[in-house]
């Protein structure tokens, strides 16, 4: 069997001939890209593709979104073009999450050229509601017995460390976990931190633990702060389509 970059690369190559689409950007996605894999996590491969110019002119409806492959190992997924950049128009934040990803698998020269651009699309305000809205969902649905899946600990502490880098420089928070913490996470939690990533890096998917205190008080209180100061932040300006309605033509023409 090859080693998974290469099947990773040899699926994206077999996607493009299968489904006649350009895949111009491809990254890791979920724990891996964030840095608190587990020992058994499998690949969160995203992509964006193009299809040919004559494919966004008919009139059927084409799917958007290719689901290419899901077994243990990889959950191969993308996103047409077409809705990338509607996406993008709304600032979705986890379309900020792949360009932000640590781990690219391929990329293209007309992709980076957008970078830039993606950039003037980015609202706070979305980002804000999305992290939070994440934490909250993940507590409550998780958070509800003495025993708890560890990595549910990092899928509710990540998305409220967001929320605070949102606040403090209003821009797309960092991916990889760490670099995070390191710039939001108050200090004298930094050393716990480091306890939980290690005890996460040897602990397998469905693995449980009670319930610990100190982040339990953490999350609750994260929770409430940003339930009373997200509302009154600045609300976004809205944005116009034009730079990228031509970007978009530039690359499917």
């Amino acid at each position: 069997m090859p080693d998974i970059l290469t099947l990773i690369n040899q699926k994206l190559d077999g996607l493009e001939i299968e489904r006649n689409v350009r895949v111009l950007y491809a990254v890791e996605s979920g724990s891996r890209a964030w840095g608190f894999a587990s020992s058994n996590s499998d690949y969160d491969v995203r992509f964006i593709y193009v299809r040919p110019l004559k494919e966004y002119l008919r009139l059927d409806h084409v799917d958007d979104v290719i689901e290419y492959e899901l077994s243990d190992v990889l959950d191969i997924n993308g996103w047409d073009l077409d809705k990338t950049f509607r996406l993008f128009y709304k600032s979705n934040p986890t379309l900020f999450e792949w360009l932000g990803s640590p781990i690219i698998y391929k990329t293209t020269e007309k992709f980076e050229n957008l970078r830039g651009l993606f950039s003037e699309y980015y609202r706070k305000k979305h980002g804000l509601y999305h992290y939070y809205s994440m934490a909250k969902r993940n507590y409550l649905a998780n958070f509800k017995d003495d025993l708890v899946k560890l990595k549910k600990y990092f899928y509710v502490i990540r998305p409220l460390l967001a929320c605070k880098w949102i606040l403090e420089f209003e821009t797309p928070p960092p991916v990889l976990f760490k670099d995070l913490a390191e710039s939001v996470l108050e200090s004298e939690l930094k050393p716990a931190m480091e306890d939980l990533l290690a005890r996460k890096a040897i602990t397998e998917e469905s693995e449980e633990l009670t319930k610990i205190a100190l982040w339990d008080h953490w999350i609750q209180d994260g929770l409430v702060a940003f339930d009373r100061s997200i509302p009154g932040t600045e609300p976004d300006n809205k944005l116009s389509w034009d730079k990228l309605n031509e970007a978009f033509w530039n690359i499917v023409k």
